[in-house]
């Protein structure tokens, strides 16, 4: 059947051995269970305990939960009975409906499924009151252990629970990604493609119905078979509409999952059917082919048999695949890719994943609308090198996801409005600035900027280096985010530029430098009181001039800062627009980089972070220390290097290691003690 993905061949060990071990304990799975077994006790999570704090956080149960375990519930449990199906998923009081449409879809994919919920496990013989499941977690996969107590009122389960009460491995699923996102209220509302990326890895795709391309039946066709998730939806215009019922029995604002897709002979034509699930396992589709419908009359046994169809009220419906497209609004499908499932390459999709950070002050740009501050958001570079087959253009797609938002929800996290843009990149090989995106409009980008996990979008451009960049719509807001194509993505950082060579100084300069130093002949830290600067700048400038190591500044070292400090002064100055004594944050880029120092968003980040006030905003003592501390760490790459100049690394063995070290902690204790400090 062209709906329903069979792996093909001797199955592999269904427990994969590549997923990172999440456990505080740092003890795997099979560690803990026997464990538990030597000391015949059954196992207890101390990081999901079996408590409110698991369930809620922003509010109360409204009944009192009891937990139990399944052998609490039946007598005779099973983890899987007679096969995990999409009739196992039964939605409880929890509105994760998103998450439920996707676990049917994963049953479709025995593969993908064994991956997620490892077949290593079960109530029999080894039995320690401890499960596992695997989740795709920002380009890796994840071993989440759980204890097997459930929330329940009355002896039943109050959320996921099987058509089968004595059959448990839905509501483990659940509560593995409950934990994994923080606690069950945390998986209220959602998207399904949200959980089918979490179960495979794979790449999104969302289609609007109305506005799909004349082969979207094909399309979802080679989606089903070659093991892809799909789900699909029907906006609300607004929060009253919510699973609101249509005169159709269609429930608004709620996830289905798309289980089938076929044709059948009706009255002489070929008819295009398509299969939809209700995760709520009842209220179905009332309209042309729903189960009980007259056309199902015109259609022979053994073809109803070979589709499956059945007049049960399960929350599982056959629809006229035209009146799909006029009913649903929306489509996700969730394309596998190569990381998840090892299948045959026609049915892969390579992706190259890259993870950043917006960063207030630094990377967190916002918008084109706000084009000051647009170019500081990150750039990725995306390089477009094979044509499609009889075209000029390449399709590629591209993804952006924010992170851990639903993590975060109980601190007040929201999802932010994200999406991106696309640039011709020119030939120079540097971070864009500011005038360029004011004189050079995208080549192409996401429809909108939305509230969502994620964004993604098909594209069609002609070969070629093109420069992607994320961003919230709103500059100044945080997050991690990770960008993922189907193209190759060569992610590359510019290149240092080396910083000139240093100038000597007039003798004019040797009255200024007494003036400074006395008598004495030589500048000591506590004698640089420059109006604004404070007492560690002066000992950072000690420490980046003072090359006899003694703590002062001989005559020769003060001319050389003497010509760097002008140099930096004027380059504030440059960027003080406003003449407040301060600079924003977002121009340290450009200043840096004027100053020879071409740094990397992450490194960017951090020295926002550490020099940048709360208004984003770095006085020029800031600047001062910023700087002085870029041209140490130059220098002392620069000293332990032993290749060219082109190289970008340094090669230490460990007592090299020691010896950097002492001396970076030796030169700040004595200029320390010359301050007075212990």
């Amino acid at each position: 059947m062209p709906y329903l993905y069979r792996a093909p061949g001797p199955q592999k060990h269904p427990v994969p051995k590549d997923a990172r071990i999440t456990h505080s304990s740092g003890q795997s799975f099979e560690q803990l269970r026997q464990e538990c077994v030597q000391k015949g006790i059954l196992f207890e999570d101390p990081d999901f305990p079996a408590n409110s704090s698991s369930l809620f956080y922003s509010e109360r149960p409204q009944i009192p939960f009891v937990w139990k375990r399944p052998g609490e519930i039946v007598k005779n449990p099973e983890f899987i009975l007679g096969g995990a199906t999409r009739t196992d998923i039964c939605q409880g009081e929890l509105g994760d409906c998103w998450l439920l449409a996707a676990i049917a879809s994963l049953t479709l994919n025995e593969k993908a499924l064994a991956r997620v919920v490892p077949q290593d496990q079960s109530f029999g013989p080894g039995y320690a009151g401890i499960f596992h499941f695997q989740f795709w977690q920002h380009s890796e996969w994840l071993d989440v252990v759980i204890d097997d107590r459930l929330p329940t009122f009355r002896d039943r389960l109050i959320f996921l629970h099987s058509a089968d009460h004595s059959e448990f491995w839905s509501a483990l699923l659940e509560k593995a990604y409950a934990k994994l996102n923080g606690s069950y209220e945390a998986l209220k509302g959602g998207s399904t493609i949200e959980a089918m990326e979490d179960f495979t890895g794979g790449v999104a795709e969302t289609f609007a119905t109305k506005e799909a391309p004349e082969n979207f039946y094909e399309i979802l066709e080679k989606a089903l078979k070659r093991g892809s998730l799909v789900g699909c939806s029907i906006d609300t215009r607004n929060a009253a509409e919510s699973e609101a019922r249509t005169p159709f029995g269609l429930i608004k604002g709620h996830a289905y999952s798309v289980t089938g897709i076929d044709q059948v002979n009706f009255r002489g034509q070929k008819m295009e059917l398509i299969r939809v699930r209700n995760p709520w396992g009842q209220v179905e589709w009332n309209g042309s082919w729903s189960d009980s419908s007259s056309e199902w009359r015109s259609v022979g046994p053994a073809e109803q048999k070979r589709l499956c169809h059945t007049a049960l009220d399960d929350g599982e419906f056959w629809m006229a695949f035209r009146d799909f497209k006029a009913h649903f609004d929306k489509v996700e499908i969730c394309n596998l890719t190569p990381d998840a499932l090892e299948e045959d390459a026609l049915h892969k999709w390579e992706v190259t994943v890259h993870q950043g950070s917006w960063v207030r002050g630094s990377t967190a740009g916002g918008c084109r609308n706000f084009l000051d501050t647009f170019w500081t958001n990150p750039q990725i570079k995306l390089s477009l090198t094979e044509k499609d087959e009889g075209q000029e253009d390449c399709t590629f797609l591209v993804a952006l996801m924010q992170k851990d938002r639903r993590k975060l929800k109980r601190f007040g996290a929201d999802m932010l409005t994200i999406g991106y843009a696309i640039y011709q990149s020119p030939s120079k090989d540097e971070h864009l600035n500011k005038d360029f995106f004011r004189y050079h409009a995208s080549q192409a980008r996401s429809k909108t900027f939305i509230n969502l996990r994620e964004v993604s979008d098909r594209f069609k451009l002609p070969p070629g280096e093109y420069i992607l960049i994320p961003s919230t719509f709103e500059p100044h807001q945080e997050a991690d985010f990770l960008t993922g194509s189907r193209i190759p993505l060569h992610l590359e950082l510019p290149k240092p530029t080396p910083a000139g060579q240093e100038t000597e100084e007039e003798l004019q300069f040797r009255a200024l430098f007494d003036q400074i130093a006395g008598e004495v002949g030589m500048a000591a830290k506590k004698d640089f009181k420059f109006k604004k600067l404070s007492l560690i700048s002066c000992k950072n400038i000690i420490s980046l001039m003072d090359t006899s190591g003694n703590g002062k500044l001989e005559f020769k070292e003060f001319k050389v800062f003497w010509d760097k400090l002008k140099k930096w002064t004027n380059l504030f100055h440059q960027f003080d627009t406003d003449k407040s004594g301060t600079m924003s944050s977002y121009e340290l880029r450009t200043a840096l980089k004027a100053t020879g120092f071409q740094l990397g968003c992450h490194l960017l980040q951090l020295i926002v972070l550490r020099y940048a006030d709360e208004g984003l905003q770095l006085t020029f003592d800031d600047f001062l220390n910023c700087l002085v501390r870029l041209e140490n760490a130059s220098r002392v790459f620069q000293a332990l290097s032993t290749k060219d100049k082109d190289e970008e690394f340094i090669h230490l063995n460990i007592n090299e290691v020691r010896s950097s070290l002492r001396r970076a902690l030796l030169s700040e204790c004595l200029l320390n003690a010359r301050e007075g400090h212990p």
